[in-house]
């Protein structure tokens, strides 16, 4: 990324707040931030960054959206001077960050998960819809089909761009870390395809993550959030051999490990629960923390990461928190315990037949001497995955549980 393009990203979702503060309506706004952008990145290389470039992007949006306004010819005459009124001078700008209000719009309870997400990367994080559809590997009409159907929604909705009074925000900041642990994991796990990792999105929900962070540094669970992804992205480095293979926690190089995310994660999750009411990411961040504290596999205290998934099941049950939990009961009581509980886990709807309860079944019949069943259960998670790695992975194990 070019330092033109980084700039253009940090700004884009200031310059779209600004813009739908002063004019009103998402969608169009959200249009002509976009040509403001395009005309930024073949105007600036040539003649310069202006003094003042916020401001420049804004007067050029708003300048466009008048435009798009009286290309309206039933409404030109009537809001022809109104609007012209409210082109914004050059100088001064508002010192006022409106990105959480931007954040909390693109998050709107009317839209679906997969549009919040779409429509959080174009709006908040700059990113093209290209740039999107080749991070989800969906094809980029896909893309536009939900941005445009998100903004849609949030006009029909008549939602207003404000921040919510305190008894809401917590509801709808809730959804935003939400959206920005998605993309986060999408990043670090791809669902899909050849690649384990798809850097652009873990980065740019790191990159969310803090600004979110910058905004409300008092908040518990934004701190816990941005911790647990650097904790969790500091061991990228070792996750996958030359060839692009996974390779899993307990077998990694962990002198590989970003030393630096590391020491940062661990700074500021030891200091918000120190500070903070513990939440969900606070939780993970802190299992996340246990996991890297040890120099070897064989080193981690399996006992703390199993009290800090008890709290996390009493405070946020869900079936990845369940799955990960009898893990932890299985390195503390053997594979048997471990293999009683997930029968009684495939009761939940959510985790039948999901990839890796097969895949911890297989484990665990592995260590047991099972080697006949686990390779049983190897091959059903492989076939029940769409990452390759993920697929190369398992089925290699299928082929070590035969010895």
């Amino acid at each position: 990324m070019s330092s033109f393009d980084g700039l253009l990203r940090d700004l884009a979702p200031q310059v779209l707040a600004a813009v739908v503060r002063r004019h009103g309506g998402f969608d169009t706004c959200e249009d002509a931030v976009q040509e403001a952008l395009l005309a930024a990145a073949v105007q600036w290389p040539a003649e310069g960054v202006p003094d003042n470039p916020k401001a420049w992007l804004i007067t050029t949006a708003s300048r466009r959206r008048i435009e798009m306004w009286r290309s309206d010819s039933a409404r030109a005459r009537r809001e022809e001077t109104v609007f012209a009124r409210s082109i914004p001078d050059a100088e001064p700008v508002s010192d006022v960050d409106d990105t959480l209000t931007l954040h909390l719009l693109c998050c709107h309870p009317a839209l679906t998960e997969a549009s919040q997400v779409a429509l959080t990367l174009r709006a908040v994080g700059g990113l093209s819809t290209a740039e999107i559809a080749r991070a989800f590997l969906v094809p980029e009409s896909t893309v536009a089909q939900r941005i445009s159907r998100a903004k849609q929604r949030i006009k029909a909705s008549g939602a207003e761009f404000r921040m919510p009074p305190p008894d809401e925000l917590a509801g709808q900041l809730a959804t935003v870390l939400h959206v920005l642990y998605l993309i986060f994991n999408e990043g670090y796990t791809a669902s899909s395809g050849e690649s384990l990792n798809r850097v652009e999105l873990s980065a740019e929900a790191i990159r969310l993550t803090r600004q979110l962070h910058a905004l409300l540094p008092g908040d518990g669970e934004i701190a816990g959030l941005l911790a647990l992804m650097l904790l969790t992205d500091a061991r990228r480095p070792a996750r996958t051999d030359p060839s692009g293979a996974l390779i899993p926690l307990a077998d990694q190089d962990r002198t590989l490990w970003d030393p630096a995310m590391l020491a940062e994660g661990d700074a500021l999750i030891s200091a918000t629960l120190r500070s903070a009411p513990p939440g969900p990411y606070q939780l993970q961040a802190a299992i996340a923390a246990v996991h890297d504290h040890a120099a070897r596999a064989e080193d981690t205290d399996w006992r703390q990461i199993l009290a800090l998934y008890d709290m996390l099941t009493t405070l946020a049950p869900g079936p990845m928190i369940t799955l990960n939990r009898i893990v932890a009961v299985a390195m503390i009581h053997g594979p048997q315990a471990g293999l009683d509980a997930l029968t009684g886990a495939e009761a939940d709807p959510a985790l039948a037949g999901h990839h890796r309860v097969h895949a911890v079944r297989a484990h665990l019949l592995d260590l047991l001497g099972d080697h006949t069943a686990a390779r049983v259960q190897y091959k059903l998670a492989a076939s029940r995955t769409l990452s390759k790695p993920e697929q190369r992975y398992l089925l290699a194990r299928a082929g070590g549980a035969m010895r």
